[in-house]
């Protein structure tokens, strides 16, 4: 509704009537707001404006407008939150998720079709036709669309998930969204700068205030490697509040592939050899950490072998430790090499996973591979399977239309059955040379990390 310019026919400030009116409408129409975030989105004496507009195919609009932000718009008689309102209380509507290359033509003026609609392990929402709702992406929770339901949940999946699933008539960077944007800290729940520098002091460690001057706070200091600064990106486009989205090429938005490192947990079995470290069990260490932990212990404990030192003496600890037990009686001594290794092979594998600006991130087990595979589709058809694209942070969607563009053959994207938030990206023809060029050469991940190489035809050509 709003992907094109419209006409503002009045602007005028609100009377006190239709303000109480406005907030029973909002009630009724969103009966989960309470009374203080009700007062919170209609203020009692702050200006609020009231636009009358034509949209371009000639609908009348009525716009709500607080400091310059569109709150909600009413159409035919019906009230419905703009992406800025949702942003604040993301749960006011039943949502549907989609991959972010769609939103490029939600934005566009197109509606949301049922197969772009990615399914989690809970189901649909439950809607029924006309009920409004939003959208979001998969990458991150803030709504980036309002609509109506084209038809019923229990409709979408007798249809198969094929045709409209929601009518779009608002999204995040269309023509209503403010070119720009101003931070009050006054109208925040700090109220005042200096209380606000005192949380980001006292809380989060981010800054170090000093009062240099008498009554003139200072920041004195900054901590640029925190998390929280490290993280922070500036949104890019119009709007102000909501991070960029991938693109569904292959340059445009920067990848940057993650870093990632074999970690150890300490196991019960092995925590009597650290706990001279003070590392319990579970305590979780980088190779070079086990191996300085070990050292420190042989050292300790005088177990280097006195006629070659290339050898460590067996004692008891290191016995139950390290040894199985046929080698009781017959190991007394380990070379240094073979004392490491059946260390790190009695320990719990981990993997730590950081993404560019991003905290790490620590999981148990090995680190799951990029899984390239060729299937047979009907007829001897071949078509080539990948996934395990969302471990190393890539857009599954994105993935696909770039494939796509490079090999002019068609892809879809399919849930994986009991994987949560994963999905299968299918593409005719048997492309694995295409799949490691781009994964290998633009993502730049290793090739230690991508599984299903060796089954690429020879010379790269399709089949």
């Amino acid at each position: 509704m709003f992907a094109r310019p419209f006409r503002v026919k009045s602007n005028t400030v609100i009377k006190g009537s239709d303000r109480r009116k406005l907030k029973a409408d909002i009630s009724a129409a969103f009966p989960s707001l309470s009374a203080d975030e009700l007062s919170e989105l209609v203020p009692n004496k702050e200006e609020l404006n009231v636009v009358k507009i034509y949209a371009h195919k000639g609908d009348a609009v009525t716009l709500f407008v607080l400091h310059k932000n569109p709150l909600f718009f009413e159409l035919e008689k019906r009230l419905y939150p703009t992406v800025y309102v949702l942003w604040r209380y993301p749960a006011l509507l039943p949502t549907f998720r989609t991959w972010s290359p769609v939103l490029q033509k939600l934005i566009g003026g197109a509606d949301l079709m049922l197969p772009g609609v990615v399914v989690s392990s809970s189901g649909l929402p439950d809607v029924k036709r006309g009920d409004c709702c939003a959208v979001t992406v998969v990458s991150n929770r803030a709504p980036v669309a309002v609509g109506t339901a084209a038809v019923s949940s229990a409709e979408m999946h007798s249809l198969g998930m094929k045709g409209r699933g929601v009518c779009v008539l608002h999204t995040y960077m269309d023509n209503l969204c403010p070119s720009g944007k101003q931070l009050d800290i006054k109208k925040s729940s700090y109220k005042k700068l200096s209380k606000f520098l005192q949380t980001m002091q006292q809380q989060h460690n981010l800054v170090r205030v000093k009062e240099l001057t008498k009554g003139v706070e200072s920041i004195v200091e900054v901590d640029w490697k925190h998390s929280e600064l490290r993280s922070f990106n500036v949104p890019e486009g119009k709007g102000s509040e909501a991070a960029p989205v991938q693109d569904g090429g292959e340059g445009e938005t920067p990848y940057y592939p993650p870093e990632i490192t074999t970690l150890y947990s300490v196991s019960s079995r092995l925590e009597p050899l650290f706990l001279d470290a003070n590392k319990r069990k579970g305590t979780i260490l980088q190779p070079a950490e086990v191996r300085h932990i070990v050292t420190e212990y042989v050292k300790k404990n005088e177990l280097v072998d006195e006629n070659n030192k290339n050898y460590v003496t067996i004692n008891p600890t290191l016995c139950d430790c390290l040894l199985e037990k046929s080698e009781y009686q017959d190991v007394e001594s380990l070379k240094w090499d073979d004392l490491f290794s059946r260390t790190l092979g009695r320990m719990q594998e981990c993997y730590q996973v950081v993404f560019p600006g991003q905290a790490p991130i620590k999981k148990k087990g090995h680190i799951e591979p990029i899984d390239i595979s060729v299937a047979s589709r009907g007829s001897n058809k071949k078509v080539t399977l990948i996934k395990n694209l969302e471990v190393y942070g890539l857009d599954p969607a994105v993935v696909a239309t770039a494939l796509q563009r490079r090999v002019q053959a068609s892809s879809v994207l399919q849930p994986i059955p009991g994987s949560k938030d994963k999905v299968l990206v299918q593409i005719q023809g048997n492309q694995i040379h295409q799949v490691g060029n781009l994964l290998l050469d633009h993502y730049q991940i290793p090739h230690k990390y991508i599984q299903g190489l060796e089954k690429a035809p020879k010379g790269g050509k399709k089949k």
